[in-house]
């Protein structure tokens, strides 16, 4: 190829500019700290923070989530849980569009060969032929080239620009990826406790049962004896019959937790995995502390992904900017043809062409003041996005600090109450067995014991739940130690 051609192609391709806008300023309207008030204030002395001085989002799930069948549970879900898979395949898909956007920035060169025959009629000839030529000419043409084809020089950088975005929505794709795995470390986490929460809960109404039925066998003896109401026994029975169906309900929960247990694994629940019961004395998942600023939530990967989501729909503005400006597209190629294959690289069969084209946009019928105007449009919309994320992540962390007070002194008032209808059963239940009272105050008592005893243990587990709900809103649960991703992350892609 001539110098011109080449000089002017070197020069035009490091000429470009970009005119992607500044990023939008955006306002969560949040404050700095935490709120405060008689609903925060915390009482968790019995279980001091994990590691205070570190952040939760740089705290590991295995440091706070301390049962190791439940941490086994967790690896299991990252290894195989199926929405992870589609989140990490997603991010992977988006990092191919990105190198498939990015290679416009670059020309392409390709190499071609050809043949070409063809039959001319003797009358259409355009070259001379042989006097006893009468049927026509046969032609054969041997082509071997390298070029390019409509290579765009990116001016003012529409192209760049558009690499830009794709870049960033594949990082808010990576983002959504240490999202979704946030997500499924707190669900399996809450789901494992809801199915101790359940065992328990089974344990206690079947000893519950069993004390009710001893004491309708008593009562149903004293109605034969003639020492007791038929309305006694008909309430010893109802209370018989109650724990019964108590007792199918909290089995029937507990198989359904199991199962959505299951699909969050990816894989049946094995028995070995799953808890006993609901122990406060010794919690499965540890206090988290949150620090004093919320800046942390700036870190979350749901709050991160809206900013790489607003940063890309900014960078498609500047494409659509640069969409009203000239463009030039360059096709050229260098080669060899020979009307026989045997001379093909021979002397003089050389071949070329250049072909730079300009384009100057004059009348598009506002279609660039459309995509201009929508591609803006975006991009206020994701500034709202982001705004809405970060302000939900507030009202997460704020609605979980409220309630670790609240749920620490709810469960002080609430086993001081258990202790207080303990105490009274046993006293009616001892006054009975004395003869000076008949059956129906220990029953009673005793079902107001087992409803305050249901309700502690339901208690109980909110709380665990909450510490995993607060864990999870700081955006903690995507690393399995400090500074290392987890063994999902390899597992699941």
């Amino acid at each position: 190829m001539p110098r011109l051609p080449v000089l002017t192609f070197a020069l035009l391709l490091n000429a470009g500019c970009s005119l992607i806008p500044d990023r939008p300023a955006t306002d969560a309207s949040v404050t700095a700290g935490w709120p405060e008030g008689p609903a925060y204030r915390r009482v968790a002395a019995a279980a001091a923070p994990v590691d205070p001085l570190r952040s939760a989002d740089a705290i590991g799930w295995r440091d706070v989530f301390t049962d190791a069948r439940l941490n086994r549970a967790i690896e299991t879900a990252l290894a195989n849980n199926r929405d992870l898979r589609i989140a990490v395949l997603n991010a992977a898909e988006a990092s191919a569009q990105f190198r498939v956007q990015r290679a416009d920035l670059f020309p392409q060169f390709g190499a071609t060969g050809s043949f070409t025959t063809s039959r001319t009629p003797l009358g259409l000839a355009s070259t001379a032929v042989p006097v006893d030529s009468t049927a026509g000419v046969n032609r054969r043409v041997y082509e071997a080239s390298v070029g390019l084809s409509a290579y765009e020089i990116d001016l003012f950088g529409r192209i760049r620009s558009l690499s830009t975005a794709a870049f960033e929505r594949y990082l808010g794709y990576e983002e959504t990826r240490r999202s979704a795995q946030i997500t499924l470390v707190g669900q399996v986490a809450s789901g494992w406790l809801a199915i101790a929460a359940d065992q328990e809960l089974i344990d206690l109404t079947r000893q519950t049962l069993a004390n009710q039925q001893e004491a309708y066998d008593i009562t149903r003896a004293a109605y034969q004896g003639g020492t007791a109401t038929e309305l006694a026994l008909r309430q010893a029975q109802t209370s018989v019959e109650t724990a019964r169906a108590s007792l199918e309900r909290y089995s029937r929960a507990k198989a359904q937790d199991v199962n959505a247990l299951a699909l969050l694994l990816g894989t049946p629940v094995p028995e070995n995995l799953l808890p006993s019961s609901l122990s406060a004395r010794d919690p499965a998942v540890a206090v988290v502390s949150p620090g004093v600023s919320s800046d942390i939530l700036l870190r979350r990967p749901d709050v991160l992904a809206a900013e790489r989501n607003l940063a890309a729909a900014n960078a498609e503005v500047g494409a659509a900017r640069a969409a009203f400006f000239p463009s030039i597209t360059l096709t050229g190629s260098a080669g060899t043809g020979s009307a026989a294959l045997s001379t093909l690289f021979g002397a003089g069969s050389g071949v070329w062409s250049f072909a730079p084209q300009i384009n100057i946009p004059i009348f598009s019928g506002g279609a660039l003041e459309g995509s201009l105007d929508a591609a803006k449009i975006r991009t206020d919309i994701q500034v709202a996005t982001y705004e809405r994320t970060v302000q939900t992540a507030f009202r997460e962390v704020a609605d979980a600090l409220a309630a670790t007070g609240t749920y620490d002194r709810q469960i002080a008032a609430q086993r001081a109450l258990v202790a207080s209808y303990q105490a009274a059963y046993n006293l009616a239940l001892l006054r009975f067995r004395s003869g000076l009272d008949n059956y129906q105050a220990p029953l009673d008592s005793q079902r107001q014991l087992f409803t305050a005893q249901q309700e502690l243990i339901g208690l109980e587990l909110l709380r665990l739940q909450n510490r995993v709900s607060l864990y999870r809103a700081l955006g903690g649960g995507w690393q399995e130690r400090s500074g290392a991703m987890t063994q999902g992350s390899s597992g699941a892609s």
